[in-house]
């Protein structure tokens, strides 16, 4: 996407704000205070703004309260609630960031762009990209076009961002009914990564479309998007069909404009890992600024999923309206977050649910299978599955990661002859995938068959992905079972350097110890695959009863004991 530079060091040093000032030292708010730091370390910012305004009540005037409570309020979406304290920090002359952010936002709510204006004349913003196209739409606001075109013209100069910039200009541009020129913008390459985002598209065919080129909208969608669509794209594609032209409803007036700034920025900030946290604040207002931004809204979700704070997505999930394209990503999103909350009955009735309601999408099926298979519940995932392959089109590349999914259901369900059937389906669409290469290949080392083909799978799926422990642990594994065993070691121990912790991996590298007559260190992995049992997702895949009678054996009498074959080198004769 775009790059962003010095934007991530604004918003982190927005927030860096938060302890800038002299700790709390009055004892009666300590309690409160340190509940609400703990709190804001844990992301839970309910508790953490009811923990500051607790203090505040004992501390009015304190600084880095008021800072601190605003910016939880910020971070809950609350901000009617964060203005009144930020209104108080400038009233006292307290230099915040964060207040400064809020009241910004409560000017654009109101329209006050005289205002807005005005305080951008100060110079003391905390990002000057982020400001400088809120004020360029200000001057939108105002009814001033040529000032406003200037002020996106000067900052389109910085190649930084020169194409999100020109983005906003004809945004700009068309919210104000000058659609020829915002056409003229977007279908230049120098509107860039920008204009080729979804947003981008999906506002450049409502502009075609307004212009009497819906031919040419319709050809623009399919040549971004193919012939994979969802609901949103299906909608329009409807619309577009017809002779009437679409109404501009990506950014209709000012307001959204402003909203698409921050949420702009949001989406930047995410593509840029700069953390989740600094990027929730952006998007939080421009939640607050348009809250019909769905985009916005998906966004501010996903963000409180990384955050850990499950509860609060999922209240950001239920505001998506049930006749909105975007539904059924909602619901998705809801039935993740509520399983990682251990609620999984709860999120199997949502994707019921959803299924009744749009069984046509097979990304549907397909995500309720993903649930089936972590209650191992393989039957039914595999119906599931099976269900999202017929309802995926035959030439759709996409096909492989359900023939995988569905191959690994069947694994597990013992149906051995049609997990790889999927398998194979899954390589013939991607030869190359290491996952699906690796997985085969594995399971035909376990089955003790065709060793040779899994073997060049494997090392296949390596080459793909040589920083994959797990992948490495099968070139080791089948290493092994060819009888090869210095080789194995080789690979064995650069799967332990990459899974260090994983009992599995110690496990296989006890094991290919001791069949170099390495019997010390044999012992001593499969002493340390013990104790890392409840560390990983691979405990089922260990057998503790099995390695402890190897420690106490051997490996050699154990195979014995399973009626194995002895270990042998390859040219042993």
């Amino acid at each position: 996407m775009y790059r962003f530079l010095s934007n991530t060091a604004i918003v982190t040093a927005l927030c860096m704000g938060v302890t800038s000032f002299s700790p709390v030292s009055a004892q009666s708010v300590a309690g409160p205070y340190l509940a609400a730091r703990q709190a804001s370390v844990q992301s839970d910012y309910g508790v953490a703004a009811e923990y500051y305004v607790q203090a505040l009540a004992q501390d009015p005037g304190n600084p880095e309260l008021l800072e601190s409570a605003a910016l939880s309020y910020l971070s809950l979406g609350e901000i009617d609630k964060a203005l009144p304290l930020a209104r108080q920090m400038e009233a006292d002359d307290q230099k915040s960031q964060i207040g400064r952010l809020v009241i910004t936002a409560g000017l654009i709510a109101e329209g006050d762009y005289a205002a807005l204006q005005a305080r951008e004349a100060s110079g003391d913003g905390i990002g000057p990209w982020v400001e400088g196209l809120a004020q360029a739409w200000s001057y939108v606001g105002s009814g001033d076009m040529t000032r406003a075109m200037d002020a996106f013209d000067d900052m389109s100069n910085e190649a930084a961002i020169k194409s999100l910039v020109l983005y906003h200009k004809a945004m700009a541009l068309a919210s104000q009914g000058e659609f020829a020129q915002a056409d003229a913008i977007l279908a230049s390459e120098a509107a860039g990564a920008a204009a080729r985002t979804r947003r981008g598209v999906l506002a450049h065919a409502e502009i075609l479309s307004q212009l009497g080129r819906n031919d040419d909208a319709l050809l623009l969608i399919r040549e971004n998007f193919g012939n994979e669509t969802d609901p949103e794209l299906e909608r329009l594609l409807e619309r577009l069909q017809d002779d009437n032209p679409m109404p501009f409803q990506h950014i209709p007036d000012v307001r959204a404009g402003m909203a698409e700034v921050y949420f702009t920025f949001a989406s930047v900030l995410r593509s840029e890992e700069a953390g989740d946290y600094y990027t929730l604040l952006y998007a939080r207002i421009a939640r607050y600024l348009r809250p019909d931004h769905i985009d916005a809204l998906l966004l501010t979700a996903g963000l409180l999923e990384s955050l850990d704070q499950n509860a609060l997505a999922i209240a950001e999930y239920k505001a998506v309206p049930a006749d909105n394209p975007a539904y059924h990503a909602a619901e998705m999103g809801r039935a993740a977050a509520l399983r990682r909350m251990g609620q999984l009955d709860q999120a199997v009735e949502v994707l019921e649910q959803l299924a009744r309601s749009h069984g046509g999408l097979a990304v549907v099926h397909s995500t309720m299978g993903d649930l089936l298979v972590r209650q191992d519940k393989f039957e039914a995932a595999i119906d599931a599955y099976s269900r999202a392959l017929e309802l995926t089109p035959p030439e759709a590349n996409s096909r492989w990661i359900l023939h995988y999914a569905r191959g690994i259901a069947e694994e597990r369900s013992d149906d051995w002859e049609s997990s790889e059937a999927d398998f194979r389906a899954a390589l013939a669409i991607n030869g190359n995938q290491p996952q699906v290469l690796n997985y085969l290949g594995y399971s035909l080392v376990e089955q003790n068959r065709k060793l040779d083909e899994a073997l060049d799978m494997i090392e296949r799926a390596v080459a793909g992905s040589p920083g994959s422990g797990y992948i490495v642990d099968s070139l080791g594994w089948v290493y092994y079972r060819l009888g090869r065993y210095e080789e194995a070691v080789t690979q064995m121990e650069r799967a332990v350097e990459l899974l260090a912790v994983d009992p599995v991996v110690n496990d296989h590298l006890g094991d290919v110890y001791w069949a170099v007559g390495r019997e010390r260190e044999a012992q001593f992995q499969w002493r340390r695959a013990l104790s890392f049992l409840g560390r990983t997702q691979s405990d089922t895949e260990v057998e503790p009863d099995r390695i402890r009678r190897k420690l106490e054996v051997g490996l050699d009498a154990v195979l014995e004991e399973e009626g194995e074959p002895p270990l042998k080198v390859v040219n042993d004769g």
